[in-house]
Parts: structure tokens; C-alpha cells; sequence
């Protein structure tokens, strides 16, 4: 008898209804992996007695700087951070415009809102889920031709989004934004790992912020990082993550003895802790080891799904490196009796945790009626946020976790198959 998937709500007994689960016990979307060194190198920092901003905080720093082969890095307390000071230190002010993703989580978002600009959503390429240069440019044209009302605003930046780990098409917005005197701020959550032809990510735009959130690759619990080839962001960025004063903790405190500091800006209180720089330690040590284990369980899904015609699995690009943090299949709901969030719901039922990245940003409610975005605006963006469930994907999963998660997809799709 085929089994009826309903809602969230139903999904406690569907698995009681339809048969026992895939799994006995509830695999969580996005759990980190979390080794020895990094419970040692925590406990170490607790007897240390330096628990803030200090000697291993600036260790991540330099590390970073080295993995990503940048000019300066940055650490601070999260990716919205890091933004947030990108979008300060580059002169982001009210009334300023700047154009980004819809596919993108609200920070990025938000941040600009923070800063008394307006967010100019553009709609994104179906397959990559990126921004799409094409439309990019069109706008950039037309908000940069001089035929804008002065209250309109000016167009100043480019936020583009490397989702899910897949970088843009940097050529194309590096030569837009240079022809239109716009400046790129790239949002690297998701792109630790992700090199884009022959440069990483973070040396490309004028400035870029990373994210160690709980479920990235580099995972500090919370924290982010900043990089830039510039002097003076990276020194201002210093010290406004800080409070604005010019000397931090460790210089004030250290064992020349207490420093005298003033206050240079009105600052933010954006700075990353030792506690959490001592997971980010090992967590980067094991970044390339990890993401070979990423990418193994990634092409397992690959094969796995290629015969199901209700899944569209993630594009195959040359001339990248993919940072494998999201693995996103695309539902064909026209081969389906169902909606996503039905299938969301009956892989709950079978103990598989799931996330949507992400239902299109222009459509959440304060967009919605703060700048007038509507159904319809931007198709492909939508398309994609009314399709998209990210299975598990980390460094923790054993194959047999992954195997769980396969058969789960394919009994779920099967049952809802046209």
C-alpha cells in the first residue's frame, strides 16, 4: 500500500504507518567533527587563563593567511560580521545600493539594511544557484548610466555569494564591477576550500568574509574570518572589530605590562575568543584531509541518485574547486504527488536531518514589504527555493550513514513518484 506523507506535523508516526525506518536513530544535518586535538587545545586554553582575543586567535590569523595565501586575515565573532565591517571599512552609507543574491542566508542581507543601504536583489543562474553576470551587468548599466534620480541612491557594491561552496563567475563580476567603479565584497560562507580557475577564494575581491558557524567546514561554534589585499581596511578592520580602541587585550595586557589605548572609532564588539580559535586550530589543520572525505561521500550521492529522474543533483563545473558544503538536489516536483516540504517531512520520518538553502531572500516577509519584492520577481531564485533540501554532508558521516541517507531519498521519492 503506498504510504501518505502529509505535513512536519504527521511526521512523528509516519514512520509507524509506513514501516520502520531507515535508521534507528535521528541523523543530524550539519553535526561537526570534532576531534581530540581540538577538546585538548580548548582545555589548554582554559588553564592558560587567556580565554578572549590572545596568542591563539592570532595563530588562526596567520594560518588562515597561509592557507588562503592573502595579504591580512582578520578574525572575528561571526561571517555577519566580518560583512558588516567589509561593508564599513569600504564605505557602504545610507542611501548607497548594493547588489546581491537572493540564494543566500539573511545576513547578507541584513547587513546592508544595517548600514541605511538597499539590498538590490537580482535573480541567480538555475544550475549554479549563483549570480548571474548577465543580469548583473544589465543593472549595473543602468543604475551607473547617470539617468538614476538622485533618490534612488548609488549604486557602490557587489555582494556575490559562492553558494553552497560553488564559486561565481569572478571574472565576469570583477570586470563588471571595474568598468562600473563598484566595489566586490564577496560573502565566502560556505567557500573556505573553493578556488575559482587559478586563485582562491578570498584573494580575488576587494575584500571577503568567511564563516566558522557550528555547520561550516571550519567550524569555531561561532566566528568568521576576514581577508583583504589592503593596508588600510585590514588595520581599520582591526581595530573597529575591537570597540574602535587601538590597542587590544593581549597588547594592554600582556606581559610588557598594561598598554595605555585610546579610542579611534566607535566601534563594534565583533572580536573572535582563544576559545574559539583553539577548534579553529585543528579544525584548519584537517580542512584538505576533511574535504577529501567530503568530496568521496559527495560522488557516492552522485551515483547514487543518477537514475532518478525527480532528482536533479549539483552541477559539474570545470575551472573550479568546489568547496563540497552543501550537498543540494533539486526536486522535479512536476514527477512528484507531493510538495518539498512533504519530502523534508517523510525523510524526518526515516531519521534523516535535512536543510533548505535557502528559500529566496526577497520573498521573506520583512523584504517582502520593506522594498516591494513579489512572487514572480525573480523566477529562477524562486524556482530553486520552492525545490532545493540539503542532504547531510560532513567530515563526521560514516559511508553507512550515507547509505542511510540514499535509501531513505530513493524510498521517499519512490513512494511519491507520479
Amino acid at each position: 500500500m503506498e504510504i501518505q506523507y502529509h505535513s512536519a506535523a504527521d511526521a512523528d508516526d509516519i514512520a509507524i504507518r509506513g514501516g520502520r525506518a531507515v535508521r534507528n536513530d535521528f541523523l543530524i544535518f550539519g553535526s561537526p567533527l570534532i576531534g581530540e586535538e581540538e577538546v585538548a587545545e580548548v582545555v589548554a586554553t582554559l588553564r592558560s587563563g587567556w580565554l578572549s582575543t590572545g596568542p591563539r586567535t592570532h595563530q588562526l590569523e596567520e594560518d588562515f593567511k597561509r592557507y588562503v595565501r592573502c595579504k591580512h586575515s582578520m578574525a572575528v565573532s561571526s561571517c555577519t560580521a566580518g560583512l558588516h565591517l567589509a561593508l564599513d571599512v569600504a564605505g557602504i552609507v545610507p542611501g548607497d545600493l548594493v547588489i546581491t543574491t537572493p540564494m543566500t542566508f539573511a545576513a547578507t542581507a541584513n547587513v546592508i539594511v544595517q548600514r541605511g543601504a538597499r539590498p538590490i536583489f537580482l535573480d541567480v543562474d538555475r544550475r549554479t544557484m549563483n549570480l548571474d553576470p548577465n543580469r548583473v551587468l544589465d543593472v549595473a548599466r543602468k543604475l551607473t548610466s547617470g539617468r538614476q534620480s538622485a533618490s534612488s541612491g548609488r549604486l557602490r557594491a557587489i555582494i556575490p555569494v559562492h553558494m553552497a561552496g560553488r564559486p561565481c563567475d569572478m571574472n565576469a563580476i570583477m570586470e563588471i564591477a571595474r568598468s562600473h567603479d563598484l566595489l566586490v565584497i564577496e560573502d565566502a560562507a560556505h567557500a573556505i576550500e573553493s578556488w575559482y580557475r587559478d586563485r582562491k577564494i578570498g584573494t580575488i575581491g576587494d575584500i571577503t568574509a568567511f564563516s566558522f558557524y557550528v555547520t561550516k567546514n571550519v567550524c569555531t561554534g561561532e566566528g568568521g574570518m576576514v581577508t583583504t589585499e589592503r593596508d588600510d581596511w585590514a588595520e581599520e578592520i582591526r581595530v573597529k572589530s575591537l570597540h574602535g580602541i587601538s590597542k587590544d587585550a593581549w597588547r594592554r595586557y600582556s606581559s610588557a605590562g598594561f598598554q595605555p589605548y585610546e579610542t579611534i572609532y566607535p566601534g563594534y564588539k565583533y572580536n573572535m575568543m582563544d576559545l574559539q580559535a583553539a577548534l579553529g586550530i585543528h579544525q584548519l589543520a584537517r580542512v584538505e584531509e576533511n574535504l577529501g572525505v567530503r568530496e568521496r561521500h559527495w560522488q557516492h550521492y552522485d551515483r547514487a541518485f543518477a537514475d532518478l529522474p525527480e532528482v536533479m543533483t549539483p552541477l559539474d563545473e570545470a575551472n573550479i574547486r568546489h568547496a563540497r558544503h552543501l550537498y543540494t538536489i533539486l526536486l522535479d516536483l512536476d514527477r512528484l504527488s507531493c510538495s518539498r516540504e512533504e519530502v523534508v517531512a517523510a525523510l524526518k520520518a526515516e531519521n534523516v536531518g535535512t536543510g533548505i538553502h535557502f528559500t529566496a531572500l526577497h520573498l521573506h516577509r520583512y523584504y517582502r514589504e520593506t522594498f516591494g519584492y513579489r512572487r514572480g520577481d525573480l523566477p529562477n531564485a524562486e524556482w530553486i527555493g520552492d525545490r532545493t533540501i540539503s542532504l547531510p554532508l560532513s567530515a563526521k558521516l560514516t559511508d553507512q550513514d550515507v547509505e542511510d541517507v540514499i535509501l531513505a531519498v530513493r524510498k521517499v521519492v519512490e513512494e511519491y513518484r507520479r
